[in-house]
């Protein structure tokens, strides 16, 4: 991206306003308010819970089944997620031990396991039957279309051992990682039913208002989703600064919490954990757990005005972050997304510190208040993510970098002349190989923003971010509504971008085929090698030093970008029509005075032969 900034105004996110209020178009989503309590013991690290479950059906349909996520089911021998452990060519080296998979070696005690024993609809039995990690519950009785039904259950849990996100005891030594947790409702909507089974990664949940009750031992400090609504009984640092803590008998605490308009919760426990906070002066406030270990306590100290800063940045550029709190937290495998809060290991060089956590909180914005549906579209959720966080490390941690995303590129045309590319419409859990999910979904997804930013321009681009964040909080998008946003902001026809970048592997390759001279002229012919169409920006050098920009718009785009080298004289050439391999233009300047010619100054055109792109006269 060029290194040029532009300052934006956008409007405040007002919390408040609920999505509801957008149906004058049809559009329409689930509603679940969750009521939990749990008690958990962390001796043989099982737990036993209540849930009451107010589900209004805000769709058209009317419905006579309904799905339960069991995630913790996966983490048991012979699990789906184990079976493909075991037949991937590129498995996830946290899950393997000694070339073996680590879950088909887990022992009764250290499996995980989450059971259903009781399950009613407005007080009548239903009936139910677990399928791996999704619970399959015939109704008492259809939920109406506009209906509201309250499901109650009881459940059972055993925390696993810590092998994949969730777990307990975890390499570096954090007591509870609990996500994916509990009995989770799946996702209704204009597709239907999004009951899909815990493989190895990304989730869909339905927005609502949690209101958790956890109680354990007394020297466990928790973090995690939602408000604590009793810190004066609990202490750890929650309590406000000066008033005294309330003694509580017993051996346990009972930890209140409230979470409004989420669509998970996530909570870590540890005996060990240091709790920091950092009041922001127009933001959240920021909660740190982390381990008392001498070697990492100096990195999440620094760490913390980072996350300040990471916080500013993302709210100035996408949007208002808008819950009241942000929680960073020593757990998990590496670094995981959830609301209100991320797991993030912690034993790490400061810079992979402040990176993980500005990747995660990144997520805050695009998977949990947009929140795509990431099984089916990983990379609006990872790549923008991985786009938006780039740009801020380059700032935060002055890394100046003229072109930041230079590493997502070449990683992106690795996979690209791989021969392993699958189209980005590939489901999260289907693809061949890791090395080809991770960078579909990471890389080719953050591209797709940074090319963008070239097809339409950087201001264009970033205007683009904000009104696609404002137009579909809280609402899951889909690929549709970015490039729609994208239209409607640049005033450009972009089908063919959304379409050739996500649906295909189809690559960008252009080339100067030929220079030669045309009398006192210079004539210029082009190349479009790859099936994928682009615009192109051109840079002819001169030989007394001087420098100008040709500009070949793609027809089917129907439209311009405005010149994004001001400081350079640009030429508007005719548009170039896909269905043409090769396109002329003549330079009004004799061969011998041109010294170079560039395809692409930006760099910023996922092209994936760059030894074309340059013609430079002979001595």
């Amino acid at each position: 991206m060029q290194s040029k900034k532009t300052v934006f105004l956008l409007a405040l996110l007002t919390f408040s306003i609920f999505v509801q209020a957008q149906n004058s178009n049809s559009y329409w989503q689930q509603h679940v308010d969750y009521t939990m309590e749990v008690d958990m013991n962390v001796k043989n690290y099982q737990y036993n819970g209540t849930q009451k479950l107010i589900y209004t059906n805000n769709s058209p349909d009317e419905l006579s089944r309904v799905y339960y996520h069991l995630y913790f089911n996966a983490f048991q021998p012979g699990s789906e997620m184990d079976m493909r452990l075991q037949n991937i060519e590129d498995p996830d080296g946290r899950m393997m031990k000694d070339g073996k998979s680590r879950i088909a070696d887990l022992k009764p005690d250290e499996i995980g396991f989450l059971h259903v024993s009781s399950l009613t609809q407005d007080g009548e039995d239903v009936t139910f039957k677990e399928e791996g990690t999704v619970l399959v519950v015939e109704l008492a009785k259809p939920i109406p279309s506009g209906g509201k039904t309250t499901f109650e259950l009881d459940f059972k849990g055993q925390v696993p051992v810590q092998v994949r996100r969730s777990g307990r005891n975890n390499a570096e030594g954090v007591a509870l990682s609990m996500s994916q947790w509990y009995p989770k409702l799946a996702e209704y909507d204009f597709e239907g039913w999004h009951a899909d089974p815990y493989i190895a990664r990304e989730f869909h949940g339905v927005w609502g208002d949690f209101d958790v009750k956890l109680t354990l031992d007394k020297d466990y400090v928790v973090g995690g989703t939602g408000y604590l609504q009793n810190p004066q009984e609990i202490g750890h640092g929650y309590e406000t600064p000066g008033t005294k803590v309330k003694k509580v008998k017993g051996k346990t605490l009972t930890w209140h919490f409230k979470a409004p308009m989420v669509h998970d919760f996530m909570w870590a426990a540890d005996p060990d954990f240091i709790h920091d906070t950092l009041k922001m002066e127009d933001g959240p406030v920021l909660h740190f757990l982390y381990k008392n270990d001498p070697e990492i306590v100096d990195n999440w100290k620094k760490l913390q005005p980072k996350t300040a800063e990471a916080m500013e940045f993302f709210s100035k550029n996408i949007g208002k972050y808008p819950y009241e709190q942000y929680s960073v937290i020593h757990g998990g495998d590496g670094g995981m997304e959830y609301a209100m809060g991320t797991l993030i290991t912690g034993g790490r060089k400061f810079g992979s510190l402040v990176g993980v956590m500005t990747h995660e909180m990144a997520h805050s914005w695009f998977q949990q208040v947009l929140a795509t549906n990431e099984a089916k579209h990983e990379w609006m959720d990872e790549g923008f993510t991985t786009f938006i966080s780039t740009l801020c490390m380059n700032q935060i941690m002055a890394q100046n970098k003229e072109n930041p995303f230079d590493n997502t590129y070449n990683g992106y045309r690795r996979l690209a002349l791989s021969g392993k590319e699958q189209p980005q419409t590939t489901y999260a859990d289907r693809y061949d190989n890791n090395f080809a999910y991770g960078i579909s979904a990471y890389s080719k997804g953050a591209i797709f923003l940074a090319q963008l930013g070239y097809i339409i321009g950087q201001d264009k681009l970033m205007e683009t971010l904000r009104k696609y964040f404002n137009d579909f909080k809280f609402k899951h998008p889909v690929p549709n509504d970015i490039k729609r946003t994208a239209e409607k902001v640049s005033g450009m026809e972009l089908d063919w971008y959304l379409v050739d970048w996500t649906q295909t592997t189809n690559t960008i390759d252009y080339s100067i085929k030929e220079v030669v001279a045309d009398g006192g002229k210079t004539k210029v012919t082009m190349e479009r090698i790859g099936l994928m169409p682009m615009p192109l920006d051109i840079l002819v050098v001169y030989a007394d030093g001087t420098q100008e920009t040709l500009y070949a718009p793609l027809r089917m785009m129907r439209g311009e970008k405005a010149n994004p080298y001001p400081e350079i004289k640009r030429t508007v050439l005719d548009d170039w029509p896909w269905a043409y391999s090769t396109y002329g233009f003549t330079i009004d300047k004799p061969l011998n005075e041109i010294t170079a010619i560039l395809i692409d100054p930006s760099q910023l055109m996922a092209d994936v032969d760059l030894e074309n792109n340059l013609w430079q006269a002979q001595e």
